[in-house]
Formats: C-alpha cells, sequence, structure tokens
C-alpha cells in the first residue's frame, strides 16, 4: 500500500491548487481524478464559457462595426468553430494542471476514489493510505423532478458547451450566472431566447438595482424575460419542447427547440465512502469547522461540497488554508463576507459584501454613492456605455459595507474592493487614491465621490 501525507480527493480549482500548495510545504502528496485533471471549471465550467463568451463577445462587435467606423459585409459565425475552440482552450488548461502536478512532484491517481475508514482510500480497486485525506469532489448539476435532464432536448451545463448544431430558440431555466451566461452566449449567436426565473428578480443573489439594471439589458438584446414563474413541466414528444410554464397570470405555452435546466448545482458525495468512513453531512453538503476538519480526524472537506459559496476561487482560497493549518502554520479563517462573486454575461456583474437592502437590514445608517458608465469617457470611447458602479459605505466609520458593478470589464475591477475591505479602507480614504484617467476603473473613485458628495463628472 502506498502511503502519502496528504491524498487530495478530486482535482478542480480546490483540489489541484490544494495538492500544489500541500507539495510546497513539504508534503508528500498525491491527487485522485476520475475524468480530466481540472474537474469542470477548467474542462466544463469556468474556463470554456468564458472562451465561448468572448466568441460572441467579437461576433457582437462584429455585427456593429460601423458604430466604430469600420465597414465589414454580413458578418457570420462558424457554431461548431466556435464550441471547438472553447474545447482547445479548455484541453490546454487541462495539460496546463498536468505540468504543474509533475512540476510539483505530486502523484497523480487516475479512477474512482472511495474513502475507507482508517485514513485509506481506494481508487479502483487500489488502496492508497494517508495522515490527511482531503474532500474536494465538487459538484454537478442539480436536475428537478419535473425537468428531468435527457441530454438531448432538456439539457445541463455540460451540453450547452457542446450542441452540435445551433438551436433556433432555446428556454433557459433559472437566472443565476450559469443560465445568464449562456442566455447571453446564445442570444448573441442568434439563438431566440427566454430566460424562466422562478424569483421576483433576475440574478437574485445582486443588489436589487443591478438586478433591475441587469433585466433591462436582457431585454434590449432581445432576450425574453419572464420572472416570478415557475416550468412545471416539459413536453419531449414532438421535434422540440413544449414547456409548461406557471406565471403570476396563469399558465403559458413556450415552444423551443431545447430547454437548458441551470437550476443550481447538486455536490458530488454519493458513492464516495462517506458512510462508511462516518463523515456526517446535512443538506447535501459535509459539515466541517473552521478549518474545514469533518467530524473524522484525519478527513476534510472543501469547495463545493461543502456549506460554503459554491465559488472557485472559495474552493482555492479553503484548500490553501486547510493545508497550512494542518502544517501548523498561524492561519486566519475564511473571512466569508468578503468572497467577490462575478456574472460573465453581457454586461458583466460583479459585487462584493452588503447589498443596499442587507445593510439597511444590519441596521448601519449609509452613504451610497453611484457613478453610471456613460459618464466616463473610457467607457464612451469604447463604446460600452452601458451599466454603473455603486458603493455602500456605513455613515458613522466610513466601512465600505458594499460593492456592486454592472457593465464591461468590471469582473476584472471588483478585486479593488475586495482587497480594500480586508485592508479596512475607508470611504475616505479611496476617494484620496489617485485613480488613473481614462480607466474604467476610476468610476470606483467617482461612485465614492458621490457617496460624499464630492462628485466631479456628474
Amino acid at each position: 500500500m502506498s502511503k502519502y501525507d496528504i491524498i487530495v480527493l478530486g482535482s478542480g480549482p480546490g483540489g489541484y491548487v490544494t495538492a500544489i500548495r500541500a507539495s510546497q510545504l513539504g508534503f508528500k502528496t498525491a491527487i485522485v481524478e476520475k475524468e480530466s485533471l481540472g474537474g469542470v471549471c477548467l474542462n466544463w465550467g469556468c474556463i470554456p464559457t468564458k472562451a465561448l463568451l468572448k466568441s460572441a463577445q467579437v461576433f457582437e462587435y462584429l455585427k456593429h462595426a460601423e458604430d466604430y467606423g469600420l465597414k465589414l459585409e454580413n458578418p457570420d459565425k462558424d457554431f461548431g468553430a466556435v464550441v471547438k475552440r472553447s474545447r482547445e482552450v479548455a484541453n490546454g488548461m487541462s495539460k496546463g494542471v498536468q505540468f504543474l502536478m509533475k512540476k510539483n512532484k505530486i502523484d497523480v491517481l487516475d479512477g474512482f476514489g472511495k474513502l475507507k475508514p482508517g485514513k485509506k482510500i481506494d481508487v479502483d480497486g487500489k488502496e492508497y493510505s494517508a495522515d490527511h485525506i482531503i474532500i474536494a469532489t465538487g459538484a454537478h448539476s442539480r436536475e428537478l423532478p419535473n425537468l428531468k435532464q435527457d441530454g438531448k432536448k432538456v439539457i445541463g451545463y455540460r451540453e450547452a458547451m457542446t450542441l452540435e448544431k445551433q438551436p433556433k430558440s432555446m428556454i433557459v431555466v433559472g437566472s443565476g450566472a450559469i443560465g445568464v451566461e449562456f442566455a447571453s452566449f446564445y442570444n448573441t449567436m442568434g439563438t431566440d431566447v427566454t430566460i424562466v426565473e422562478f424569483l421576483p428578480n433576475v440574478v437574485p443573489v445582486e443588489d436589487e438595482e443591478i438586478s433591475k439594471q441587469f433585466e433591462r439589458s436582457l431585454k434590449k438584446a432581445g432576450i425574453k424575460v419572464m420572472t416570478n414563474s415557475s416550468v412545471e413541466s416539459v413536453d419531449t414528444s414532438g421535434e422540440g419542447v413544449v414547456a409548461t410554464v406557471k406565471t403570476k397570470k396563469g399558465e403559458e405555452k413556450l415552444e423551443a427547440d431545447i430547454v437548458l435546466s441551470a437550476v443550481g448545482i447538486k455536490t458530488n458525495i454519493e458513492n464516495i465512502g462517506l458512510e462508511d468512513v462516518g463523515i456526517i453531512t446535512d443538506k447535501d453538503k459535509i459539515t466541517v469547522n473552521d478549518w474545514y476538519q469533518t467530524n473524522m480526524p484525519g478527513y476534510y472537506a472543501i469547495g463545493d461540497v461543502t456549506h460554503g459559496p459554491a465559488l472557485a476561487h472559495v474552493a482555492s482560497a479553503e484548500g490553501i488554508l486547510t493545508v497550512e493549518k494542518i502544517k501548523g502554520m498561524d492561519v486566519e479563517k475564511l473571512d466569508y463576507g468578503n468572497i467577490p462573486g462575478c456574472t460573465y454575461a453581457t454586461p458583466e456583474i460583479a459585487s462584493v459584501g452588503l447589498t443596499e437592502k442587507q445593510a439597511k437590514e444590519a441596521g448601519y445608517e449609509l452613504k451610497v454613492g453611484k457613478f453610471p458608465f456613460s459618464a466616463s469617457g473610457k467607457a464612451s470611447a469604447a463604446g460600452n456605455k452601458e451599466g454603473f458602479i455603486k458603493v455602500i459605505f456605513d455613515a458613522k466609520y466610513g466601512e465600505w459595507l458594499g460593492c456592486h458593478m454592472i457593465g464591461a470589464g468590471v469582473t476584472d475591477m471588483i478585486a479593488e474592493a475586495v482587497l480594500g475591505r480586508k485592508l479596512e479602507t475607508t470611504g475616505h480614504e479611496v476617494l484620496k487614491t489617485i485613480h488613473p484617467h481614462p480607466t474604467m476603473s476610476e468610476a470606483v473613485m467617482e461612485a465614492v465621490a458621490a457617496a460624499y458628495d464630492e462628485v466631479i463628472h456628474l
């Protein structure tokens, strides 16, 4: 039996990052993967979807070339080539993880890993042991009882990335990040898209003003949006699909080529041996403490399988913290109130901290500032004037409570707010930090200036 210091089960952005940090700290490390290194994120999630969205963005630019004083006759797309490029990007990233495993002398154990008592793990019939086993098995597309995925007419995100033929029409069920990103991609490619959302607002976790602006943007782009609605059933017996949608006004029948179910995720915790070991779960999640230890000594869990936000960067941070704690380093608990969230649709959305509603409910007296990109010189020059930045401060102490952005490139700008909040920066300090001109990022400073009644360009 091979013996390791640390074995990581799962090689997504939680697992492979954890393994690399463990190796850096001097642990003899192995990682178990049943499919492709990089997990869902690199192969079927974060990375290939961004490749698709980039193709859509370029196509959108081509269609509006005249807006930039350029002439281009009848720009068209090759849907198969767009999908092929996305797969090539994903494959390249997965090969990059393979290189990192070799570079860091991490053993890759190919196969399905099942936990065993006594800090052991079975990989396709071969047993390994470790002082510490870290579970990072991630999640997959959740199925609703009345919306069973058949992989052809009712699909999840994996099929949505590799369709052989572009559908003429699509119903997207759910308006979280996955749903609206695919809605944005397919709409730009020319598919007739309808979004069905059960809650009153699209992207429901976002600040209400962001949600309202985003809904306007979706409708402006030609996407039909149905909020306060639910898909009750889907008839797949015909050539396409017929979805029965329950709305406030009654039932409505929607016809389309395909339905994309984007109603969340389900953790990959089945058949991995949790019951055999005695590891406690709660509501489809593994229960852990602040250092990601399960109730069984020597077994840990990070990422989507635990109760934190199901985000790649969260899984990575949790994994690094876990092995550093095992090493005996002096580490801080993760601050789940300062996790950035990003949605890569058109326009992009990025946020961190409290929404205005949450801040009011928490009893804060607020200073709120907004700066529209329509007043930004860089946004005007780039032809991307849609959206705004909203900042929320505690009026008493100047604490940066929240930051919410919608517009082009905002997912690359949110880190300023995350860092500022980490360093306990006040509104006055942000206001007095010189931002370069002309940039999209100076809108952050302008929004803060608006909160403190010092805005110049409004």
